[in-house]
């Protein structure tokens, strides 16, 4: 994911053999192509703008075990068919969090660390190459005007610290739980994905009665504080949607070969995500 996406890249070096035709072995997948509106967990939408698409949950957990990643129940994939970055949607019925909580960035990732290696003990138990967190990209920051909480952390291949990646999160207070959104990108692309994630997020909303200002007294309120939103998604991080981490796990001998290709596999991953008929 990241340059090109994960499962693309996957898929197409698996097939690539010295000049190989990858994209004629493009899966197929019920892309919801723009100019469109994404319906997310029944209580949200997000604007599908031109050159982007967007996947149901189903779909979304057939890419994701596709490129070797952990599939999270409910979770749906909004990205641009550059296949610069992927953006992964999914609503915890948390109930309503309060907001007034400091955050402590130190503490956050040593939290973070001990998680990461609950997640290696999985990606070992499916042979996955295993991961590390080398710390943030960007610390956590709560923005109490959006309701919007953000941080960026950098995982990297824990054999090789050459082969990194940044996985950027942000969860969207709602009243009655948090819309979580992790964005994936290449360290070399993510400031320009970033940017275009954010312009993207815009078109994102709760739908009416849904938002963090239609809380109403009785409703249920979460037990912990913004920290643990941070803390709580390590897990999760660690063990899916890590790109250089995913791909050197089967390529490892590789990787050298490898490194040449992105370009190419770049260009057939726009194909694939930018084709104008119908997916089968």
């Amino acid at each position: 994911m990241k340059n090109v996406f994960a499962a693309s890249l996957l898929l197409a070096a698996m097939c690539f053999s010295v000049g190989a035709t990858a994209q004629e072995e493009a899966p197929a997948f019920k892309w919801q192509r723009g100019p469109a509106t994404g319906a997310i967990a029944g209580n949200a939408t997000i604007a599908i703008p031109e050159d982007y698409v967007f996947l149901d949950a189903d779909e979304t957990t057939r890419y994701v075990v596709m490129s070797q990643n952990i599939p999270s129940e409910g979770e749906q994939l909004f990205a641009p068919t550059s296949g610069d970055w992927d953006a992964y949607f999914e609503f915890s019925p948390e109930g309503y969090i309060k907001d007034n909580e400091t955050l402590d960035p130190d503490e956050l990732m040593a939290s973070m660390k001990r998680s990461q290696e609950q997640s290696n003990a999985e990606r070992r138990r499916r042979g996955w190459t295993e991961l590390e967190m080398a710390g943030w990209h960007i610390e956590p920051r709560y923005d109490p005007q959006t309701k919007v909480l953000e941080w960026a952390t950098i995982l990297q291949d824990k054999g090789d610290a050459a082969r990194q990646t940044i996985n950027y999160n942000t969860r969207v207070l709602g009243r009655k739980g948090i819309m979580t959104v992790q964005v994936v990108a290449s360290p070399d692309k993510f400031d320009t994905s970033l940017v275009e994630f954010k312009q993207a997020l815009k078109g994102f909303q709760y739908k009416q009665g849904e938002r963090y200002a239609d809380y109403q007294a009785g409703d249920h309120v979460a037990e912990y504080g913004l920290a643990a939103l941070v803390a709580g998604g390590a897990i999760a991080i660690g063990s899916k949607k890590g790109f250089f981490g995913m791909i050197a796990a089967f390529f490892a001998a590789a990787w050298k070969v490898i490194i040449p290709l992105f370009v190419g596999l770049g260009v057939w991953a726009k194909r694939l995500f930018g084709k104008k008929n119908e997916p089968k």
